[in-house]
Order: structure tokens, then sequence, then C-alpha cells
């Protein structure tokens, strides 16, 4: 059984536990409070510093929101799994994942981009300098290190594997390897894997090492796009909207703030946000390869086209069946700087 194939199957499997824990619920959606703040619950990314966590160092939450860090993920369909069966109260992931899940019923709602391609921060698809693979065309076969199953990286290949004129069955004779970001490199260098989905830090890190080269990037195949939202579970939402808005628009500030702040300054914050918060088995030292917030839209805003962007993939491999409509599983509302 294909990796492809296993990831078909593990997310149905996933969907239909989330959809029934999450009806099954009622009466959710409180949020607990310190100090009589509202306490959002959310998991981070190793050595990395989310745009949530700078904004709370930022102080663009105001004091009406604090952050409760529950664990680290290197998955953002498992984030968004763990933010629809209630175990954080938000989560994030690429617009396909968030898309799938709010398409098979999970009561769950994007507020927010909160991740994507520029020209100095994309996902790239890397090989050492010797490796015969040149073009998305040579990887059939081939294994492929990523974040996860599901993932952006799994869409940005199938793309490029249809774009070169390669039906399913050939597409799925790539096999996808899940592996931690920060180990990604390694793998690949140690030929546990012929290509790697390198990007931020990690990739920065990667090049600057010498030896690589990308066959392909999804800024090549996109260009700037916004890649990913932040997702919230509907009875939270209706619940807890001045939290919410509290919590858009600090993380909104924070986008903006990194567009606007000089390089050093922001690799001089988010070096000090990880020292200070000392959780175990984190390095500072990739963040100094930081290049760019990667959020094309301004203030993080969503549209329709976030979504309509990975319809090719999420059909051809069974994730959406029938109509197709984003606008129903996105909100802008809580973001005081979306268009009124």
């Amino acid at each position: 059984m294909s990796a492809r194939v296993r990831s078909r199957l593990f997310m149905g499997a996933v969907v239909a536990v989330t959809v029934a824990m999450v009806l099954s619920a009622c009466g959710g959606g409180e949020v607990r409070k310190s100090g009589g703040v509202p306490l959002f619950r959310y998991q981070g990314w190793a050595s990395q510093v989310t745009i949530p966590e700078l904004a709370e160092d930022l102080g663009f939450f105001e004091g009406k929101v604090k952050l409760d860090w529950q664990g680290n993920t290197i998955s953002g369909p498992q984030d968004i799994q763990s933010a629809a069966t209630g175990q954080v109260d938000f989560g994030g992931a690429f617009g396909g994942a968030v898309a799938k899940l709010a398409h098979a019923g999970a009561p769950i709602t994007a507020v927010l981009n909160y991740y994507g391609s520029d020209d100095k921060t994309f996902t790239g698809f890397y090989v050492p300098e010797n490796s015969p693979i040149t073009t998305p065309k040579d990887l059939l076969n081939k294994k492929i290190g990523v974040n996860t199953l599901g993932g952006q990286s799994e869409a940005d290949i199938h793309d490029a594997l249809k774009k070169s004129g390669f039906d399913e069955e050939q597409i799925r004779s790539v096999q996808l390897v899940v592996l931690p970001p920060p180990n990604t490199e390694d793998a690949l260098r140690r030929g546990q894997v012929d290509v790697a989905a390198l990007s931020g830090q990690f990739q920065q890190r990667a090049i600057a090492n010498g030896g690589l080269r990308a066959v392909f990037t999804d800024y090549e195949e996109f260009g700037p796009f916004n890649g990913g939202q932040y997702v919230f579970r509907n009875d939270f939402l209706a619940k807890n909207p001045a939290s919410v808005e509290a919590f858009v628009s600090g993380v909104a500030k924070a986008i903006e703030w990194q567009k606007t702040t000089p390089r050093a300054e922001v690799i001089a914050r988010f070096t000090q946000i990880i020292e200070k918060r000392q959780r175990p088995g984190e390095d500072a030292s990739s963040v100094k390869f930081w290049q760019s917030v990667g959020v094309p839209a301004p203030s993080g805003v969503i549209a329709d086209t976030d979504f309509l962007r990975w319809e090719s993939w999420l059909r051809d491999t069974g994730g959406i069946t029938g109509a197709f409509e984003p606008s129903k599983f996105f909100t802008n509302k809580f973001n005081p700087n979306a268009p009124k």
C-alpha cells in the first residue's frame, strides 16, 4: 500500500472520528481563564516561534488573551484535528487540509492566514547537487521527505506531477516519508530520502550548509500565495467572540510587524523568545536563517482563492466530492483589518 493511499485511509478515519466526537460534544466551547484572562490552548513547533507566540511577546493581545502551550506538533493536519476534537482551542494547517476537514463536516472555521510563500520564504524540493533528479518528471518512484501526510508538500508534489502529464496511478508511485522538519536535511544528506521538502529556517540552514539544489519550489508553481489558516471550533467562536477577535487582531499585527521590522530585529526577538521559554530539546540556532513572514495578504485576510488553489489535489485524491464552496468554512469577521 502506497504512502498516498495510507494517507487517504488515515485522513478518512480521522475525519470520521473527528466529526463524531465533535457532534457529540454538546455544550463545548468554554474557555479557561487565568487571572480573569482567557487561556487559548495550542501546539507549537520545536525550535520555531509561531506568530501567536510572537504576538503575545510583543504585547499585541493587550491582556485579553493568554497562550497555553500544550506541546509541539510537526503536522498541520494533526494540529487542526486537535482543534476540532477540543484537545486545543485553535490550530493551523495548509488550506487544503482545512478544506478537507471542513468539507467532511467538522465544525471548524478558518479565521486568518498565517503562512504562505513569497520570493524569500517558500517550500522547495531539494536534492544533492550530484543527484540525477532535475525536474518534477524525475520524482516518480522516488522517496521524498515531508513533514506530514496530507499536507501542503503532498499537494505540491501532486500538482507538479500532474502538470508534467502524469496520471494518478503514476503519481502514487512517489513514496512520502514523514520526518520532523529539523531532521529532514540530515535524512537527505544521509541518503535516507531522494528528495527533501524544506521550508523556512530549516531550508535556509540547509542551503547555507551547501551541496543542495532545488528541483522546484511552490513559489515557482504559484507565485506569492497564502498557504494556511488558523481555525477554531464553531462552538468556541460562538461563545468567545471578543477573545477570538483579540487573538486575530494580535496575530494580524504580528504579521505586519514582521513585514516592516528589520530582519535582524525579528531574528533577535525570535531568539529571545525561544531562549526565555526553555522548552526541552529546543535550539535557537536555526532562527538566524529566517527570511520573511511569507503571508502576502495584508493582516492575513482570507479569500476563496486560498482554498480553491488546492481543489485539483483534493478532488483527485478523494478529499472532496460535489460542490466546493470555500466561503462556507472561513470568515474575516474577527479580523478588524479586513475590508468591510
